[in-house]
Formats: C-alpha cells, sequence, structure tokens
C-alpha cells in the first residue's frame, strides 16, 4: 500500500530516489522497492524540511525536553542532524564496530547519563540499526523517549521498543534471500545502502 500522492513521497520521485528493481537491503532482505534517502537528502532545503518535520512530530511523541539527537552512520547522519538543529539540541551519531558488529560512539562523542534523547533513521524496514543505536545509549545511560524516521517501510511492523514515528508509512514486501521470488527469476540483485555486505 503506497500512497500515491504524499508530498514526501513525490520529493522522493522528483529526485529520482524511489527506486525499482531487486535489492538487498541494509537489513539482508530483498525487496522490489528501494528509497535511496541520500538523493533527496544532497538537497539541503529538503533536508532541512524532512529534519524539521520529524523534529515536529518527536517532540510531541516524546512527551519533553530533548537533550540529544542520536542517528546510525551514515543513512542517518544528515536527517538526524537537521532533526537535531530544529529541536535546538546537539547531534551525535553511532558508528559499527568492525571487531564486534556493535554500533557505538566514537570520535570523543559523550552521553551524559539521565541525558534524554532520540533516535533519527532515515529508512526503517526492521528497525535493526534504530535498535542498534538505542542500545548504544542505553549503555552510556541516556533514556531514549521515542525515535523516528523519514521512511517507514515496514506498513508501521518494526518495534524498536520505544514510541515510534515516521513522516511516511508505507506496506513494501521484503524478503529473506532464501525466499525471494526475484532471486527466483534469476533478477539481478543491487546492494544501493550504505553498509557492505
Amino acid at each position: 500500500m503506497t500512497p500515491q500522492h504524499d508530498p514526501i513521497l513525490e520529493l522522493f520521485r522528483s529526485t529520482g530516489a524511489y527506486l525499482q528493481g531487486h535489492f538487498r537491503l541494509t537489513s539482508g532482505l530483498h525487496s522490489a522497492e528501494y528509497l535511496q534517502c541520500a538523493l533527496v537528502l544532497q538537497h539541503p532545503a529538503a533536508a532541512e524540511k524532512l529534519g524539521r518535520l520529524l523534529a515536529e512530530r518527536l517532540r510531541a511523541l516524546a512527551g519533553g525536553p530533548i537533550e540529544l539527537v542520536a542517528s546510525p552512520a551514515l543513512g542517518g547522519v544528515i536527517v538526524g542532524h537537521e532533526a537535531a538543529r530544529a529541536l535546538g539540541t546537539r547531534f551525535l551519531f553511532t558508528e559499527r564496530d568492525a571487531a564486534t558488529g556493535k554500533m557505538i560512539f566514537r570520535r570523543g562523542f559523550q552521553v551524559t547519563p539521565g541525558e534524554t534523547a532520540v533516535v533519527v533513521e532515515d529508512v526503517i524496514t526492521t528497525g535493526g540499526s534504530t535498535q542498534d543505536v538505542i542500545g548504544a545509549l542505553n549503555d552510556a545511560g541516556a533514556k531514549v523517549a521515542a525515535a523516528g524516521s523519514i521512511i517507514d517501510r515496514s506498513g508501521g511492523h518494526a518495534a524498536v521498543g520505544v514510541p515510534r514515528v515516521a513522516l511516511v508509512t508505507l506496506e513494501i514486501s521484503a524478503h529473506r534471500p532464501e525466499e525471494c521470488p526475484l532471486c527466483a527469476k534469476g533478477l539481478p540483485l543491487v546492494k544501493p545502502g550504505s553498509r557492505p555486505t
């Protein structure tokens, strides 16, 4: 179920960011549709608008002051930064540790125990990256009030352990590789995301 005339989806279409084919998602699942947020977020006015809209929804959902916005690198960095700007707070991002596979804070980023944080992501499919950032914040002693994304391609089903919002919620099929009908047809697989296979 895809809203045909949603202004945010129109922004994705007009920038060539709504792709169709056979894609391997960051989650490892396969899909016939891919939303390449970087093609939208390369435009500062669009990034500012999406960050501001997400900040408004997160502010309402959090129900109190937000002291910190955190995102997973690389996909959530631009929109997370713009949401933090709109909220008037600071912004941190996590990176995946090559040795452990865990999301961690590097570059001198520090979380003060007790800080209220929100997590911002570009696209949610399973919620795994958002959960990883929530885990890093919890490990540092933060209180995670909410999470948000530009796009939720799970149809609203992805659970991340905190209240969550999205600017657009879509029901887009995603399949495990062994059950993928596109693989069964022999269609070439493309990995457009930021994380290596």
